[in-house]
Parts: C-alpha cells; sequence; structure tokens
C-alpha cells in the first residue's frame, strides 16, 4: 500500500531534532559519495495573471543507506512585490480554495514502488530549519546564547528551532519590516520554545549583542550588510540574495549547503523573471566562488575547516534546496508514521503499471 499523508500527519511525527540528526548523516552518506542530488529546476512560462507566471519546480535525491528516493515538486503562481523597499518572491495561493501546490513522491530505491505522497510544505520548512541548525552546530561559538532574526514569516520559525536545538539559547530577538507580524512572531515562539523572544523595531536593534544572525526572508534583495558584522558572530541566510557580498567576503569562514550557484531556469519565450535581473535574486553574489567554496557536507565528515578561534567570523550560505533532503527526513516521517499508524493507505497498484514505460 502508498501511504498518502497530510501536512498535519507530518507535523505530528517529524520533529527538529529527527531532521538534524537524519540530514547530518545523510550528509555524511553525500560527502563520501553514497548519495546522490540533482540540482533543482525551475521552468517558467505566462500565466492568466498579468502580473504573475507559471512555474513548475522539481528537485530529487537518493538516500541508499535509508533505502529511499525522493522527488518534490512545486506548480506555482509566482509574483515578485515591492514591500518595505524590498522585492519579494511571493507564491500565489491559486488552487481550488485558495491553496498552493507542492507534493513529494518518496519512493523505495529497493523495489522502486511509491511509499508515501504527501504535501511538501511542513517538511521544506522543517528540513531548512534543520539545515541551518547544522550550520549552527558546526560553526557558531559553543557559548553562543543570543540570536537575531531577520524575517517573521513561516521560515522565520524554523530557524528559531534549528537553533534552539544546538545551542542553548537564552534570548531571540526578532526583526521585520511589518510590526504585527514580528510581535506575533515573538508570543508564538516565545511560548513553543520556552525562551525568551522579543520584537524589535529596526535590524540593528536585533543584531545588538547577536551570537547569532539568522536571515529568514522572501526577498530577492540583500538585507543583511557588511556594517553589521562583529568579531565572533555567525551568520546565516535561507536565500543567496540575502547577504551582502562585501559582508560574505569579511568573513574567515564560509560554507555552502552546495556547490550548485543556482538552479537550472527553463522560459518560455519573452519570458523572465526578477531573480536574474541585475543586482536581484540569483544574479547576487556573482563575485563568489560556489564552485569551490567548502560545503555542509564537507564540513560535516571533517573535509573542510570550520571555527578555529572565537573571533572569526563564520557564515552559513543555505544558498539552494536539495532533493536529497526530502528523501532523508521523508524516510524519517514514513516510519513514524506508520508506527503510529497515521495517514491513509491506497492501493498502490493504482501508482504502478504493468506496461513497459
Amino acid at each position: 500500500m502508498t501511504l498518502i499523508l497530510s501536512n498535519d500527519d507530518i507535523e505530528a511525527v517529524l520533529t527538529m531534532p529527527d531532521c538534524i540528526s537524519v540530514l547530518e548523516d545523510a550528509y555524511r552518506e553525500l560527502a563520501h559519495g553514497r548519495g546522490v542530488s540533482r540540482t533543482r529546476s525551475d521552468s517558467f512560462s505566462p500565466t492568466a495573471r498579468a502580473d504573475a507566471l507559471y512555474s513548475l519546480k522539481s528537485m530529487d535525491g537518493i538516500v541508499p543507506k535509508l533505502g529511499v528516493g525522493a522527488v518534490r515538486i512545486n506548480s506555482d503562481i509566482i509574483t515578485w512585490p515591492v514591500e518595505a523597499g524590498n522585492e519579494r518572491r511571493v507564491k500565489v495561493p491559486s488552487a481550488p480554495g485558495a491553496r498552493y501546490v507542492g507534493l513529494v513522491l518518496l519512493f523505495s530505491s529497493d523495489t522502486g514502488e511509491p511509499l508515501a505522497i504527501f504535501p511538501d510544505g511542513v517538511m521544506q520548512r522543517m528540513r531548512v530549519g534543520a539545515t541551518n541548525g547544522l550550520g549552527v552546530k558546526y560553526l557558531a561559538r559553543e557559548d553562543a546564547r543570543v540570536v537575531a532574526v531577520l524575517g517573521s514569516g513561516w521560515q522565520a520559525g524554523a530557524q528559531a528551532m534549528g537553533v534552539c536545538a544546538v545551542r542553548p539559547i537564552e534570548l531571540i530577538r526578532c526583526f521585520s519590516p511589518n510590526p504585527a507580524n514580528r510581535e506575533a512572531f515573538a508570543r508564538e515562539w516565545a511560548a513553543k520554545l520556552g525562551v525568551k523572544v522579543i520584537a524589535v523595531d529596526t535590524p540593528e536593534a536585533a543584531l545588538a549583542g547577536a551570537d547569532v544572525a539568522m536571515c529568514a526572508t522572501n526577498t530577492i534583495d540583500n538585507i543583511f550588510f557588511e556594517r553589521w558584522l562583529k568579531p565572533g558572530l555567525h551568520l546565516s541566510s535561507i536565500k543567496r540574495p540575502e547577504i551582502e557580498v562585501g559582508a560574505i567576503k569579511r568573513c574567515d569562514v564560509v560554507v555552502l549547503h552546495s556547490n550548485d550557484a543556482t538552479p537550472v531556469h527553463l522560459f518560455t519565450n519573452g519570458v523572465t523573471i526578477p531573480e536574474k535581473s541585475k543586482n536581484k535574486g540569483w544574479m547576487l553574489a556573482e563575485g563568489i566562488s560556489f564552485s569551490t567554496l567548502p560545503t555542509l557536507p564537507q564540513l560535516i565528515v571533517g573535509d573542510a575547516q570550520g571555527r578555529t578561534r572565537e573571533d572569526q567570523i563564520t557564515c552559513f550560505l543555505n544558498n539552494i534546496g536539495l532533493g536529497y533532503q526530502f528523501a532523508a527526513c521523508g524516510a524519517v516521517a514514513y516510519r513514524k508514521a506508520r508506527e503510529r499508524g497515521l495517514g491513509h493507505d491506497l492501493p498502490t497498484d493504482w501508482f504502478t503499471e504493468t506496461v513497459h514505460p
């Protein structure tokens, strides 16, 4: 039988420690060549809305040690509004019922059969938080206690979970341009994490005395600048454009998630996206050598050097996501959901065939 899971099911079984643990091990496998991850691809075409484009995104990976492979697919209507002076990439929930469309298909690498199908929403947030949590574990000072979070949306909460899972954090300061959002973030995550979380009026106020600075936005412009660096800081991003190139170059240690500089972008005639414009999105940080900088998997297995002094400034760029993460986290979610009897079974025959494909 093939298991159909909901976001609620995934949230019920997949914890941040789960994600950090399985990804840490899976990254070891990837570093040693025992796993594989395909570069993300994004295809764009016009859609019915003049201010939007249709995007079909996919990524996949295989973790043989866990006996699984996974494909993540997103079918999105995307806009690029300007908010608080920054251009942002915003998905519009346009499916019936004002819903988003993102799916993960988890397969057995032993039989090829589909093991599970589920939405990507909760898992994609958790794997980003866990990955940046691993960046903190391997690069931040051991005595890190104060965190600045720039951003107050869906991804920002996972960053707070990730950092609190690997360091005994005592204080989180949150800044975002929307006062109501940052105040709501502070209330929600103080209750969930049991640590002091306060909203502040400026990024400088968030960063004052911070040991860790975590960017968590949907901007395609810089939001963290070189002038804010200080000795001993650990800095991280969830998107390539968030950190100014000058700040990255000032860091003593820079580690990437992947050496893939950008997704594979494909367009119908006449279509382009703001992220491909000069000084925007994927075109920012072109002065960074993505092909030669060390990656998180290399750092985890000791093939790359991390922090060696307390006063060093370290930086983890979560520059691009991997389908491999969904295979690893999907294996955990599938096992735990089976153990707890969650989800709905459908006949695997519905998704397999006797006709040679």
